[in-house]
């Protein structure tokens, strides 16, 4: 159970440093398509780099920050086999993991980030209009689906290929 919460704890991180890579380093409206539509109508491209090599280090990040989460994935399935574990055991260690992530998520990033310290709106001040006035972040209804829906679903799947091994 500790390695579970460590595990998610680096993935909440993992995911962390990508946002920050995105936004903060690579600033390609790319990265943005979970955005809602009105702020990906406003986003201006940003042809220039914040500073000299800011892109270079963004894709550093990111590339290190997709191993830590490949490196979250292999952990923990080579710890459930190494330790046999049953679907049960391995379903409660998937969820687990993505239930602190998205809650993670909608404390962290939706509100603190977006709404609380305008995180977002620093870097793409022309969003300013599209997330004012709000109390919560943008995407609760498919927050809450992934939540209580469609992470449950694809940790009972990933736990079940799990023991087919």
């Amino acid at each position: 159970m500790l390695l579970t919460i460590f595990l998610a704890t680096i993935f909440c991180s993992a995911v962390t440093i990508m946002l920050l890579s995105a936004v903060a380093f690579i600033q390609n409206e790319k990265f943005f398509s979970s955005a809602p539509k009105e702020a990906q109508k406003v986003i201006k491209p940003r042809e220039q780099e914040l500073f000299y090599g800011a892109r270079a280090i963004g894709w550093t990040l990111m590339v290190f920050a997709i191993l830590m989460i490949l490196g979250v994935g292999i952990i923990a399935i080579w710890d459930g086999f190494r330790s046999g574990y049953t679907f049960r055991q391995f379903f409660l260690r998937f969820v687990l993991i993505f239930t602190i992530y998205k809650v993670y998520d909608m404390i962290c990033f939706d509100y603190l980030l977006l709404m609380k310290f305008r995180f977002f709106q620093y870097y793409y001040p022309e969003t300013e209009s599209v997330y004012s006035g709000r109390k919560y972040g943008y995407n609760i209804k498919s927050q809450l689906l992934k939540l209580l829906v469609i992470f449950p679903a694809a940790s009972a799947l990933a736990a079940w290929i799990c023991t087919l091994f």
